[in-house]
C-alpha cells in the first residue's frame, strides 16, 4: 500500500511568515515543528487531520502555477468558509471552476507565493 505522507511546496527566503498566513491562519492548519536537523533550512510544516504540507526554502524561487495540492474538506460549508477566509486574508481565491469537477465542488487558490493549491469537496 502506499500512501501520501506530504506535499512540498517551495517559497522564497524569507517567505515563512506569508506561508503562516496562508496555512494557519487562512486555511486553519497547525504549524508543527521541524526536525531539529532540517529546521535550520527554513521553511515551515503544517498539518491539518492526514494532511501535510512542507513549504521549503527555494532560491531561485519558481511558484507552482499548474502542479499543486487538492486538499479535501468535509463540505461545501467549509468550502465555503475557506474561500471567504483566504479572500479576507488577501489571497487570490478562483472559483470560475467550482463545478467543473463530476461530483465535487472545488476552488483554487494561490499562496501569498503564487503557488496553486486546491480545496475540494464531495457534492
Amino acid at each position: 500500500m502506499i500512501r501520501l505522507h506530504h506535499v512540498q511546496l517551495a517559497c522564497p527566503a524569507g517567505g515563512e511568515e506569508v506561508a503562516r498566513r496562508f496555512w494557519r491562519d487562512g486555511l486553519g492548519m497547525t504549524e508543527v515543528p521541524k526536525p531539529p536537523e532540517l529546521a535550520g533550512r527554513g521553511g515551515a510544516w503544517f498539518r491539518s487531520g492526514e494532511a501535510e504540507i512542507h513549504v521549503g526554502v527555494e532560491e531561485p524561487f519558481v511558484p507552482a502555477r499548474k502542479a499543486h495540492p487538492a486538499l479535501a474538506v468535509d463540505d461545501v460549508a467549509t468550502l465555503e468558509t475557506l474561500g471567504e477566509r483566504l479572500t479576507a486574508a488577501g489571497f487570490e481565491v478562483d472559483w470560475r471552476e467550482r463545478h467543473t469537477f463530476t461530483g465535487h465542488q472545488r476552488f483554487h487558490a494561490y499562496d501569498g507565493h503564487g503557488n496553486r493549491v486546491e480545496l475540494v469537496t464531495g457534492a
